[in-house]
């Protein structure tokens, strides 16, 4: 295998780890090539592997250190060209150097402030509390799509919200975790105990529903926020907001969820097409 065959393996490898968390993507392909606009995708491959090393590690150390390596990879790529794959497509593109290093820097330097964050205490505090770094994951990501001068509200807070449905999703997983997907007023709200979030109940399934309800109001509040939308994100948000409005209707609200997560329908081309229309409208 020659040098060209092992990066292009490499490279393909964190593209279907991030499709594997975000299966409807695989459509936005047919939208945005990833032939012609390689730093596209990679910049969305990229934001799941921090996402990975913020969420995914369980010990803060481990995570730490993940984070610090990529701080030193983003902010030495303007010169070095980057190790990793996925840097070395992004800065092999002019777009990357005309952003400035501590827009780069930043997503990393607020995943590793929250690392040790414990439950919030309501709803409001949920976004506060995630917005530092899904904010700084949305304005590199606009900054990228449409240039240093496009607002990021919007894309800030979709990024937002779709992590907060995300997190629901761990529910079951992450019930022994210090930070918990529901907040400390919603649990207190319905009686239930850290130990009961694990396990199915009707107060589990009342508690999950009014994290819904909040969700979609945020969804509907953002929605009249300035900013163009990537169409990753476009598409993300969308798949999310339709699967926040299932699982509310369904009997298990967390089964649904989970079944809506990787399910593709035929309605999802036409929202790629649409976010793709609209990104090509809005580009620079």
């Amino acid at each position: 295998m020659t040098d060209a065959d092992t990066s292009n393996a490499a490279w393909q490898g964190f593209i279907d780890k991030w499709l594997a968390a975000q299966p409807q993507q695989r459509v936005a392909l047919v939208f945005v090539d990833g032939h012609r606009h390689p730093g596209h995708v990679a910049l969305a491959a990229l934001e799941q592997e921090l996402l990975d090393a913020a969420y995914g590690i369980r010990e803060p150390q481990v995570a730490a250190a993940k984070l610090g390596w990529w701080a030193e990879e983003l902010s030495g790529a303007v010169s070095s060209g980057g190790r990793h794959p996925l840097t070395q497509v992004l800065f092999d593109d002019a777009r990357a150097h005309a952003i400035p290093i501590e827009q780069w820097v930043a997503p990393v330097l607020a995943a590793m402030a929250q690392l040790e964050q414990g439950t919030a205490a309501d709803f409001a505090a949920q976004l506060d509390a995630a917005l530092p770094l899904h904010g700084a994951l949305a304005a590199l990501e606009t900054a990228w799509w449409y240039g240093a001068a496009a607002p990021c509200d919007r894309a800030a807070r979709l990024a937002t919200l779709d992590h907060l449905l995300d997190a629901l999703l761990r529910t079951e997983v992450d019930a022994g975790r210090d930070r918990l997907p529901l907040s400390m007023a919603n649990l207190a709200r319905h009686g239930l105990s850290r130990a009961q979030l694990g396990q199915a109940s009707a107060a589990r399934q009342r508690a999950i529903q009014d994290q819904l309800r909040a969700l979609l109001r945020s969804w509907r509040e953002a929605a009249r926020l300035p900013g163009p939308l990537s169409v990753f994100r476009a598409l993300a948000s969308s798949h999310g907001m339709r699967m926040a409005q299932r699982a509310l209707r369904a009997s298990d609200a967390l089964a649904s969820l989970a079944a809506e997560r990787s399910r593709v329908r035929p309605v999802t081309a036409w929202r790629a097409w649409e976010a793709a229309r609209a990104w090509r409208r809005n580009a620079p």
